[in-house]
């Protein structure tokens, strides 16, 4: 549901209770009535929206004081079975998710709140308060969200309608409610991710979808199990709020096209210790915003710039308020002042990730809110073209490295493309560049920002305005910016080769991780039996990759096994068994991946 005037944000446990009131009828054709809800006609009053959902009905939303639907009275219909209406649970069902972010008081120290490097799984607790494992309520109630979650990968995208939604959302609150707040954002990110998937007028978002799931059920299946790890109980995600000064050094600008005709700018900045910080200006607009937005003015509170002198310089800012992403935001009380910038002084490796017990399921979010992990920073040799994609060599040479830049937007109104062919047109050319490594794909890079390697002529010539990067969403190089002579790289290069350069035959796992989320218990079952599953089994031990071939032919096997119960009846033994094992591959494939990143960009 598109509307032009955006329906407020419905707590879970509201939406659950609208679709639980439901009779078994209305049930199965709720997910009809949400679609008919696409383009309803939505009035905007004082502290009202009211929604037209059939020629004499209406439904009016009134949200509380925080701008969200927090009580079932708060949704009122005109129909004579109101409030157990399908009006009310479609329409509760098509309102976005709420958050589960608390704003607490100042604390006195910042490490009473969560560190700006904290993974995408949440804050967790202090381990040195002494972990006792959790509660018999917290292990029920884990149980009961891996239930919810397993039902709604055994569906599928397809078949994880409304109805499966609103079970998964029950069972968020009530781990909620028993203090499980990482597993309650994960869940809440399963439906918010599922939405997206199967919305057809949304980009497809199944990496991030992926990760959400693996997350979760990892989370539920070691808390049910009476783990006593306290990073599974999280606690609420908070905003922090430093007790001095933040000094702030631009890094580059990123253009953002997402979902629902968003675009705009995100604009990267570091501390002096490293951490990412991301300033978002991303609003209703789409490819022709994030095109202009790339120079507009950016105002916190009396301060004013724009996002070009933004990331070539820096900021200082006092009162500053940071949202667990690293997102900036504009409260009250937060002051900004101009500083002097910085070149790209950072090392060209970045640090290795510490050692976890369970690898985390990395984030793929696309919500275009300012969303941004760490970027990656990597000296690169260009090698040639491979159609849009530029393919190079990791330095220094010895590594012998093979990666693959791809364009983080293909819109011809963004410069990221034609940049691109402009580096690969000159084999040999050395630079530094920043980016994020995509899903699923080790050996590529998005790049956002290019810019000069130190000690060598064979190098990028950039303006001084420009400070020496260049942002390849919106700066556009030209001849001038390149040396006139380069010396020819050497070893041979693949071109034309289908999959990325340097990339092993993983994939294979993944694209079976992928179709077990989006077809469901079914669609996993039915490559087994073809001569292509074989063959990616065979293909996965070549690679070296054992575990994983026997992890893809045991998911195979187990989404197809079916027995029969006392009547003769074919059963599938219930989804408990064949969500742990698509939750092993699925930890198998994250923990590879991390590892392949590594071994890739951090050496």
């Amino acid at each position: 549901m598109t509307p032009s005037v955006p329906l407020p944000p419905a707590a879970p446990e509201v939406v659950a209770a609208a679709v639980e009131s439901l009779t078994t009828r209305l049930r199965g054709r709720l997910d009809a009535a949400v679609e008919a809800l696409a383009g309803a006609p939505v009035t905007a009053g004082a502290a009202t929206l009211r929604v037209r959902c059939g020629e004499d009905t209406w439904v009016t939303l009134t949200p509380g004081p925080s701008g969200t639907l927090t009580e079932a009275g708060q949704v009122d219909c005109t129909c004579l079975l109101a409030p157990r209406c399908l009006h009310r649970a479609a329409l509760l069902t098509a309102c976005p998710v709420a958050g589960t972010v608390h704003h607490p008081p100042t604390p006195a120290h910042p490490t009473d709140d969560i560190p700006l490097t904290t993974p995408a799984a949440g804050p967790t607790l202090n381990p040195a308060a002494g972990p006792t494992g959790p509660s018999a309520e917290q292990v029920r109630a884990a149980s009961g969200l891996w239930a919810a979650a397993a039902t709604v990968l055994s569906a599928g995208t397809g078949g994880a309608g409304a109805v499966l939604q609103a079970e998964l959302l029950r069972a968020a609150h009530t781990a909620g409610l028993a203090g499980l707040r990482r597993s309650e954002t994960a869940a809440l990110a399963v439906v918010r991710h599922l939405r997206d998937v199967r919305d057809p007028h949304r980009p497809r978002a199944l990496a991030a979808l992926v990760s959400a799931l693996g997350e979760l059920l990892l989370v539920t299946h070691r808390l049910k199990s009476s783990d006593p790890d306290p990073e599974l109980i999280g606690t609420a995600r908070r905003l922090h709020r430093p007790d001095g000064p933040l000094r702030l050094y631009g890094v580059c600008r990123e253009p953002v096209i997402g979902p629902g005709g968003l675009g705009g700018v995100v604009t990267h900045l570091v501390d002096d210790d490293g951490h990412g910080y991301t300033l978002p200006d991303v609003k209703p607009g789409g490819p022709a915003r994030a095109r202009r937005t790339g120079r507009a003015h950016v105002a916190i509170r009396t301060f004013l710039s724009d996002h070009f002198r933004l990331s070539r310089g820096g900021l200082v800012l006092t009162g500053a308020t940071v949202a667990p992403d690293g997102r900036l935001l504009p409260e009250p009380g937060v002051r900004a002042t101009f500083a002097a910038g910085r070149p790209w002084t950072v090392s060209a490796r970045t640090a290795p990730a510490g050692g976890e017990r369970f690898p985390a399921f990395p984030t793929a979010d696309s919500d275009g809110a300012g969303r941004a992990g760490p970027l990656t920073v990597r000296d690169v040799e260009v090698l040639a073209m491979d159609g849009d994609d530029l393919l190079a060599r990791v330095l220094p040479e010895h590594e012998g490295t093979f990666v693959r830049l791809t364009p983080a937007h293909h819109h011809p109104g963004l410069a990221h493309t034609a940049n691109l062919r402009r580096l690969g047109a000159r084999p040999g050319l050395r630079i530094r560049v920043a980016g994020r490594v995509p899903a699923g794909r080790a050996a590529a890079l998005h790049p956002l920002a290019v810019a000069p390697v130190p000690g060598t002529a064979a190098t990028l010539r950039l303006p001084h305005d420009w400070q020496g990067r260049a942002d390849l969403g919106y700066d556009r190089l030209q001849d001038d910016h390149f040396p006139p002579d380069l010396p020819v790289p050497d070893g041979p290069v693949l071109v034309g080769s289908g999959v990325a350069a340097g990339d092993p035959p993983l994939w294979r796992v993944r694209r079976l991780v992928e179709l077990a989320v989006a077809g469901g218990r079914r669609a996993a079952a039915e490559p087994a039996r073809t001569d292509d599953h074989r063959e990616h089994v065979a293909a996965l031990h070549r690679g070296g990759f054992v575990n994983g071939a026997r992890l893809v032919a045991a998911l195979g096997a187990v989404a197809a096994h079916r027995t029969r119960d006392v009547f003769g009846r074919l059963d599938d033994g219930g989804p408990d068994r064949y969500a742990a094992q698509w939750l092993a591959t699925a930890v198998y494939l994250a923990g590879t991946e991390a590892a392949l990143r590594d071994g890739t960009w951090r050496g």
